[in-house]
């Protein structure tokens, strides 16, 4: 049966791959090739829109929020940390759009390798540290109660979740492709 923490960190695979296309499309920079701005404004979209519309929707306002609440017993409060470092994405995310945007190839590849490094060790705490803390102070009630709130989630966001997933999909194909070629 699938947790509302499993999903979250089915969810952070999904953006790990997009952190892989990131990455190597840096190295493709770095390289003498031009600036891909369709695959960055793409890439960017999916990061805006699945990352942080669809998977932060679930994990700041239903996961933290249950998190925060009086009766929940932690060693300590790793949600200001998490914010945080959610923060510090989306301004890497603002700073990569303006490099796209002005042909700037030094000001992207800081910030997409900036960005990528944030998120790889930001998944890491919070699919070995955070969920696992989060999975022993929570009490199965709870937990059934943020598996509804995240299908409602599902629900709403059914649409923007495809869109992004298929773009994945696309571009796991264009690569694959590419390799064999």
């Amino acid at each position: 049966m699938k947790t509302a923490l499993k999903i979250l960190s089915i969810e952070h695979k999904n953006i790990l791959k997009i952190i892989k296309v990131l990455l190597k499309e840096c190295d493709s920079l770095e390289s003498g090739n031009k600036i891909n701005k369709d695959l960055f404004k793409k890439t960017i979209d999916f990061i805006r829109g699945y990352a942080d519309k669809f998977h932060h929707a679930k994990e700041e306002d239903i996961l933290f929020a249950e998190l925060g609440k009086d009766k929940v017993q932690m060693h300590c409060n790793p949600i200001p940390q998490m914010l945080y470092e959610h923060d510090l994405g989306r301004n890497f995310i603002r700073e990569l759009e303006n490099g796209v945007k002005k042909n700037n190839k030094n000001k992207i590849i800081k910030n997409a390798r900036e960005y990528a490094k944030l998120l790889q060790d930001h998944i890491s705490k919070e699919d070995n540290i955070l969920y696992p803390m989060a999975d022993e102070a929570l009490n199965q009630n709870v937990k059934n109660k943020m598996l509804k709130k995240f299908k409602l989630v599902e629900e709403k966001l059914f649409k923007e979740k495809q869109k992004h997933l298929l773009f994945l999909k696309k571009l796991k194909n264009t690569i694959q492709n590419g390799l064999k070629k």
